[in-house]
Order: structure tokens, then C-alpha cells, then sequence
């Protein structure tokens, strides 16, 4: 008797991915991949028309991301996924433009355009998955690295102050701030489905393990590992001051939603200066309009 074959259902994630493109570079218990799943599912749950869709990422591990999805894509240079994120959201505006990059990326070389971008007020989405290190480089000291944290540039420990990512984009300016972890999927996805709905510059900070260079350099485990830490150590505070979200070594990971608040944004904020300085001599294309 002829044995049945067996069909395997698709993952509904691949119709998101360049398959041929896979088996992608992340290393074994790395979250990025967890939160590219979680993107997929955001983008079926609120469905993105993903024609009209762009995703732009810059240097480094997070920075694949761009090359795996199977939309307009761009893996930009070191630093300027937001520069290049503006100007495809300036040119058309129309579009959904998501940033998907890391905390070194978007806060070290990035860090100027990404203030500025919150500020201005910016229609993008802004993922930056976190693993509190350079990664793809060797484990250097990152902005985000937290106080006595072994690194390949502190081996003593680290000592410099970290970047508290939530605060610092509110005081930029986004109308959108969260932060989950790798282990969230579900808040996850339904943050990004929200950041979705939302005009303006939209931040989500994803906390992920680095079991390669910043756990095993910490002695912290593996992956697995890491994710029973974010389970015990994570406690959920909608709404919490994000000047009391930041992060240590081994204490408690704030995560939540911490702002969604309305303000005209960078589209707007043109298109009502130029009405109203040029009047009737201001022309607005149907391709280019901001309203």
C-alpha cells in the first residue's frame, strides 16, 4: 500500500520572506527572528496592504531584517536608515515606512537622526530590536549596554551610564513609545498592529537575547535561559514615566505601552506652513498630499 502523503501547511509567516533568502545568519537563540514573527503577524492583523508597505534597515545583525522581508526593502549604510526612512516617507507619503534596525545603529551613529525624526515628528515606525551590544562587530560596549557588563571594549565591566531608550524618544518627541521582549509575541504583535493606526513617529523598543557575545560573555546562559529571565524578571506597566523604564544588568524590565498621544505630524506641520505663506500660488500634487 502506497504510503499518504504528507502535506505541511505554510507558515503564514512566509509569505512575508524572501525564502530564498533562508537559512538566514541570526545565531541560535537570537530574538530577532522571534520579532520579525511577531511583525508578520501584526501586518496580517491589521492588514497592511504591504504594496504600499517599505521597510529600511541599517548596519548590523537587526539590519537583515530589510534583506529577509519580501517588500520594497532597503539595507541602507551605517546609521541612516531614518534619513532614508524620511525621504521615502517625504516623497511619498502614502506610504507605510517602517525602520527596523538595532539600539547601535539607530542610538550610536544613528542617535542624531533619530532625535531629530522624533522631533519633527516623522510618519515612520521605528522597531529597534535591543541586545544591549554590538553584536555583529564583536561585542563592544553599545549606548544601551547596562552598568557591569563584561564587553569585548570593558572587560573589567562597563561604567559609562546607558541610554534609557523609551525616555529618550519621548523627549524627542514620538507619539508612540513600548518596549517588550522576545518573550512577549503577543503584546508584541499587538503593539505594532497599534503603531500601525498611528500618525506620527512611532518608537518600539524589543529586548532580545544575544547568547552569542552578551550572555555568554556575562555568564547568563543561553537563549533559552534568557527567556526565563524576561519572564520572571518582567513586569507589565501600561502608562509607567518613562524616566523610571530604564534598564540594569539583572534588576526589573519595565514593559508596556508609555505613550500614545496625538500632535500634528511632520506632513502636516508642512503642508499648513506652505498654505499659508504661498496661499493660492501652493499646488499640491494628488501623489504628494499630506492630508
Amino acid at each position: 500500500m502506497a504510503e499518504a502523503s504528507v502535506v505541511i501547511p505554510q507558515n503564514p509567516v512566509e509569505q512575508f520572506l524572501r525564502m530564498d533568502r533562508i537559512p538566514h545568519i541570526w545565531c541560535p537563540g537570537c530574538g530577532i527572528g522571534t520579532s520579525v514573527n511577531s511583525f508578520a503577524r501584526a501586518l496580517v492583523d491589521a492588514q497592511i496592504d504591504t504594496k504600499h508597505l517599505a521597510i529600511v534597515s541599517g548596519i548590523g545583525c537587526s539590519g537583515r531584517v530589510a534583506g529577509y522581508t519580501k517588500f520594497d526593502s532597503f539595507h541602507t549604510t551605517h546609521g541612516r536608515a531614518i534619513p532614508f526612512a524620511t525621504g521615502l516617507k517625504l516623497a511619498n507619503p502614502k506610504l507605510n515606512v517602517v525602520v527596523y534596525s538595532g539600539d547601535g545603529d539607530l542610538f550610536a551613529i544613528g542617535g542624531n537622526h533619530l532625535i531629530h525624526a522624533a522631533r519633527r515628528n516623522v510618519d515612520l515606525k521605528v522597531v529597534c530590536v535591543n541586545n544591549l551590544i554590538y553584536a555583529m562587530t564583536g561585542g563592544q560596549t553599545a549606548p544601551t549596554t547596562p552598568g557591569a557588563v563584561t564587553t569585548s571594549t570593558n572587560p573589567y565591566g562597563t561604567y559609562d551610564p546607558a541610554f534609557n531608550l523609551p525616555y529618550l524618544v519621548e523627549a524627542a518627541g514620538a507619539v508612540y513609545v513600548a518596549r517588550w521582549t522576545a518573550f512577549h509575541v503577543r503584546q508584541l504583535a499587538r503593539s505594532m498592529e497599534e503603531m500601525f493606526a498611528k500618525k506620527g513617529f512611532s518608537f518600539i523598543e524589543v529586548l532580545s537575547p544575544c547568547p552569542t557575545l552578551y550572555q555568554r560573555r556575562n555568564k547568563m546562559g543561553d537563549g533559552l535561559d534568557t527567556m526565563k529571565f524576561y519572564k520572571q524578571n518582567s513586569k507589565v506597566r501600561n502608562g509607567a514615566p518613562t524616566s523610571e523604564v530604564g534598564l540594569s544588568k539583572s534588576g526589573e524590565i519595565v514593559v508596556g505601552k508609555f505613550v500614545d498621544r496625538e500632535r500634528n505630524d511632520y506632513g502636516v506641520l508642512m503642508h499648513d506652513r506652505l498654505v499659508e505663506a504661498l496661499g493660492d500660488d501652493y499646488v499640491e500634487t494628488e501623489a504628494c498630499s499630506c492630508q
